[in-house]
């Protein structure tokens, strides 16, 4: 990691971990700090965008304030952590991106980030790949028209059909947004299909496995090893 890429800082009650728990504190500082976030295998803003995704996804606000500021410096965007707020709405619930809404707005205060930096609420839609829309639409369909019709018309929009294809995050971004989030809440069963479209967007082999190891630190060992088959079964497929 070069002098110019950020590390983490201390969270609030990171700082006082040696008065409750010098363990804690030890490993904070040598594994997390000094050796997970300097691995190459994933570049110190896509770290950012995983590990603000798992804290934003599991409502885990007491350490957004540090991680965003922290992804900030590492180069996401004003405009990409707004996107990634709006984006994990749907794959986190309304709750959890809404409660980590106050505090990235402390944040922009403080950095003087203003409403020109955010994305547009209509902007011009990135093109839609149709047969790929086709496949998805006639899956979920067949899945779950005949339990509930609703869920299928809004899987398709706002989900697929607007929110998929705005451009304040790039494909491989929101991907990788998505499937963090998914790893964070333990839903592997949502892994496969958003692991490929992540892949197939730009996502290699190395990088896909690289997010299991932050998510360990993000989101636990367990969310992170019951992630592993489905990614290992992914990555067997594609190699066919």
């Amino acid at each position: 990691m070069s002098s110019t890429q950020a590390q983490p800082a201390s969270t609030p009650v990171e700082s006082g971990l040696e008065r409750v728990s010098p363990a804690l504190a030890a490993y904070s500082q040598r594994t997390s700090l000094a050796e997970l976030w300097q691995r190459p295998e994933l570049s110190p803003r896509d770290r950012s965008i995983v590990t603000v995704s798992i804290l934003v996804a599991r409502g885990q606000t007491s350490a957004l304030k540090t991680y965003v500021n922290l992804a900030l410096d590492n180069g996401v965007k004003p405009g990409e952590i707004s996107e990634l707020i709006t984006h994990l709405a749907f794959y986190s619930g309304w709750a959890n991106a809404t409660g980590a809404i106050e505090v990235v707005a402390d944040i922009f205060a403080e950095r003087g980030i203003g409403e020109d930096q955010l994305p547009a609420v209509a902007p011009e839609l990135l093109p839609l790949d149709k047969e790929a829309e086709a496949k998805r639409a006639s899956t979920v369909d067949a899945m779950v028209g005949p339990t509930s019709p609703g869920l299928v018309m809004f899987t398709a929009d706002p989900l697929f059909l607007d929110l998929w294809l705005r451009p304040g995050l790039a494909p491989r971004d929101r991907s990788l947004v998505t499937v963090s989030s998914l790893i964070a809440n333990g839903q592997a069963g949502q892994i496969t299909f958003h692991l490929n479209k992540a892949m197939d967007n730009g996502l290699t082999q190395t990088e896909a496995g690289e997010v299991i190891a932050q998510a360990a630190f993000y989101a636990g060992w367990p969310n992170a090893f019951s992630a592993v088959s489905v990614f290992k079964r992914v990555f067997e497929t594609r190699a066919e």
